[in-house]
């Protein structure tokens, strides 16, 4: 889905090793279709194929997919010889004590660790050595990495229970309702994600040509993109779909189409640390940044296809979600060299 985007902060945070070591970012931006203007605009985003595409030039410029970050490189093929090494595991759980075991190989090692204590299972932060981690970026890289592929190899989100931080809430701290989708834990004793154990013992439904087309854009990919299918979010933000042009349907509509009643679709959201009114606010604003980049549309059309009336009412809300006009983040994202899309076309 296009239109999904990727706040700022995790654009600077994924380059920050590259910066320390003396890249010329702006020119990794540009490769990735980004203009390096745009990110002068505090509340800026991007889509995530933009996104995705960046990521990949990290890895490949730098030569190591812990991107400057790690107490040692990552060489590239890293995260593929894993995928290769687990794709022939019989369940879930065998998928991670064998990425575990091939992790091991490494010293110092930076990798999760499965433990299970009665029905509850955790994936827990294994990180040695003295990182380089100020953002917190490659601990919630390991972190979204591991789940989302476990999640992908048996063909269904592992749902998730929680999840512990061993660091303060950060500034960015209220994206991680929108990463994780469960309830959250900071200054903790570990870093980990809990689950019920049940899906250890899941399936791995993909094969050997799956995983090779997977790889053509993964891990990027599933940084970039939400893991929202089995999430009440998920099913929202499919039902309401991408005319918002159009009266959006009511709660009551939604609550019927996924068999639960208001009440418990109102509980259910508020355990993925969201809301009704904040799932269409946010389809809003993202549906809008995606039009913006096409120059040929008119901001006031822009307005009436994200579902505004009037378009002074458009350009509010739009300031109230990234801290400027339609026209000056626009502006932004112009650039002498690729347009935003124009990369990962």
């Amino acid at each position: 889905m296009t239109e999904l985007t990727v706040s700022r902060h995790f654009v600077e945070a994924a380059l920050s090793g590259a910066r320390r070591q003396g890249y010329d970012t702006d020119a990794m931006l540009r490769r990735a279709g980004i203009a390096p203007e745009l990110l002068r605009i505090e509340k800026a985003r991007v889509n995530s194929q933009q996104y995705s595409r960046l990521m990949q030039v990290i890895w490949g410029e730098m030569a190591d997919e812990f991107m400057g970050m790690g107490s040692r490189r990552c060489r590239p093929g890293t995260f593929a010889t894993m995928c290769a090494l687990v794709i022939d595991s019989p369940t879930l759980g065998e998928v991670f004590e064998r990425a575990y075991q091939f992790s091991r190989l490494f010293d110092p090692t930076i990798c999760m660790r499965l433990e299970q204590t009665g029905d509850q299972a955790r994936l827990v932060a294994v990180i040695e050595g003295d990182i380089d981690d100020p953002t917190c970026f490659l601990r919630e890289s390991l972190l979204v990495i591991w789940h989302r592929l476990g999640s992908w190899l048996i063909g269904q989100p592992v749902e998730l229970t929680g999840a512990t931080f061993d660091y303060p809430r950060p500034p960015h701290g209220d994206e991680y309702r929108h990463i994780f989708h469960c309830p959250l834990a900071f200054e903790a004793a570990d870093i980990s994600l809990s689950f019920d154990a049940r899906f250890l013992a899941a399936p791995v439904i993909r094969d050997r040509p799956e995983m090779h087309q997977f790889l053509k854009t993964s891990p990027a990919d599933l940084l970039s993109r939400p893991d929202e299918s089995n999430t009440y979010t998920g099913q929202i933000r499919a039902l309401i779909g991408r005319d918002l042009s159009q009266p959006l349907p009511d709660f009551e509509w939604i609550a019927a189409e996924l068999h639960t009643s208001p009440q418990t679709l109102r509980r259910r959201l508020k355990q993925e640390n969201t809301s009704f009114q904040e799932i269409k606010d946010l389809l809003r604003r993202d549906l809008a940044i995606y039009l913006l980049s096409r120059e040929d549309l008119p901001i006031n059309d822009i307005a009436h296809r994200v579902g505004f009336t009037e378009p002074s009412t458009f350009h509010r809300a739009f300031k109230k979600w990234t801290g400027v006009t339609p026209g000056a983040y626009r502006e932004g994202e112009r650039d002498a060299g690729l347009k935003p899309d124009s990369a990962s076309s």
